[in-house]
């Protein structure tokens, strides 16, 4: 418990917010970070490696990566929207097909979509974990759905079972967005390879970051050589360098890239340690606060880790607003924020229709994704995963800055009404 304000009697001049000192005074650690071998990969490719094509830099992490996911193959992409893109088109998503996925996730998630000339089917979000509902799901099906998209938001697993079980009764395809999941178990299987492939993102803020890349991952050997074409301008794996099969793209991760990232295999197994354990020591210590923490099934046997998120209910505290608990939290020096909004209220989907006219007959203004809504508008409380690399006085800070907060949000709260 938090020494400070655990008695319950806290004035609120102690708050941050109204002039009282801030539990965190120095930054968190930071990321994305520089760790041992970095530096002298990057001069040994600079000198030694052919930089991009027939590159042994790239070769070495696709096989280091594909070995560290459970899967066969991976193809290295410059950046993880390209790699969703790839693999939407290479499982044979085209004109006007439907493809299910959240509308509580990164906006790359539904523009995949759009660029592969499909069209986004947006299916509500379970309020414990803040993925995909699988039992929504089957309801969301037409005859013009091709695929399927779970998101593995923050690094925990979907309820993969139900999601294949709907997905192989209907005869479509898993693609999934394994983005924030680097290293995630599903059942003691990685995750990202367990249907058709997945795709993850090394962006600046990802658990492995290489600034940006991406990767795909499969076990399907035909699958993959379709996704060597479209990553890599229409080409044959064994086709002739001049020789362009498809309309394809040059999606090449560079060699920099992968430099960045092949040292990073030494640190990430430590790393999820190091997060997973804090994590439960977040869980055990703000379960009595009145914040509610993310459910996970029980064959999520590891996660990821990306983001930490909880669920504020302002009934719990007097029907203060979210907002002003971000206010207080970010007063003690603790950045906390609400994440997403739902997609279908973007921008992209509301215009004239000119650039995606086979979404021309769908009104995204009538969709309502009530979970997710109140979620996105009222509940969600995010921290990143470079809080989750602290150490013991950096969780501890945390645990007594939401502590503190929450104590003066029940106990004083005409004063967050001024």
């Amino acid at each position: 418990m938090c020494n400070i304000c655990s008695l319950g009697f806290m004035k609120m001049s102690d708050l941050a917010l109204f002039g009282g000192d801030p539990i965190r005074k120095v930054p968190f650690p930071a990321w994305p970070r520089v760790v041992d071998g970095q530096k002298e990969k990057l001069l040994d490719t600079l000198i030694n490696d052919s930089w991009g094509i027939g590159s042994a830099v790239i070769k070495d992490f696709e096989e280091k990566f594909a070995l560290f996911q459970d899967s066969k193959n991976c193809i290295a992409v410059n950046t993880g929207t390209n790699a969703l893109w790839v693999a939407l088109k290479a499982a044979g998503v085209s004109y006007g097909d439907e493809v299910i996925l959240p509308p509580y996730t990164f906006i790359a998630t539904a523009t995949a979509v759009l660029m592969a000339n499909a069209i986004p089917v947006f299916v509500d979000i379970e309020p414990n974990t803040f993925n995909i509902d699988p039992n929504l799901i089957e309801q969301a099906i037409t005859d013009r759905t091709k695929a399927i998209i779970p998101v593995h938001i923050g690094g925990n697993p979907v309820n993969m079972d139900r999601v294949i079980n709907i997905a192989n009764k209907h005869n479509l395809i898993i693609i999934e967005d394994a983005a924030q999941a680097h290293g995630a178990e599903w059942n003691g299987k990685k995750v990202g390879a367990l249907h058709k492939g997945g795709i993850f993102s090394f962006q600046s803020s990802k658990n492995m970051s290489a600034g940006e890349g991406g990767a795909i991952v499969s076990n399907d050997e035909e699958f993959m050589d379709a996704c060597f074409a479209y990553y890599n301008c229409g080409r044959h794996r064994d086709g002739d360098w001049y020789e362009h099969h498809i309309v394809g793209g040059n999606h090449r991760m560079s060699s920099m890239a992968a430099s960045l990232l092949l040292p990073q295999f030494q640190t990430i197994e430590n790393d999820m340690s190091i997060r997973e354990a804090n994590r439960k020591k977040l869980d055990e210590s703000i379960l009595d606060m009145g914040l509610k923490i993310t459910h996970r099934y029980s064959k999520v046997t590891r996660e990821a880790n990306h983001l930490y998120l909880l669920r504020y209910e302002a009934e719990n505290f007097n029907n203060i607003s979210r907002e002003k608990f971000f206010k207080a939290m970010r007063a003690e020096g603790v950045y906390t924020y609400a994440g997403y909004n739902p997609l279908y209220r973007e921008k992209v989907f509301h215009g004239k229709g000119n650039d995606f006219p086979w979404l021309k007959n769908i009104n995204y203004s009538n969709i309502s994704c009530p979970v997710t809504e109140q979620i996105s508008d009222f509940q969600s409380v995010w921290l990143t995963q470079n809080h989750l690399l602290g150490n013991k006085n950096d969780i501890q800070d945390i645990i007594n800055a939401f502590e503190k907060v929450t104590v003066a949000l029940k106990n004083n709260p005409e004063k967050f009404d001024e």
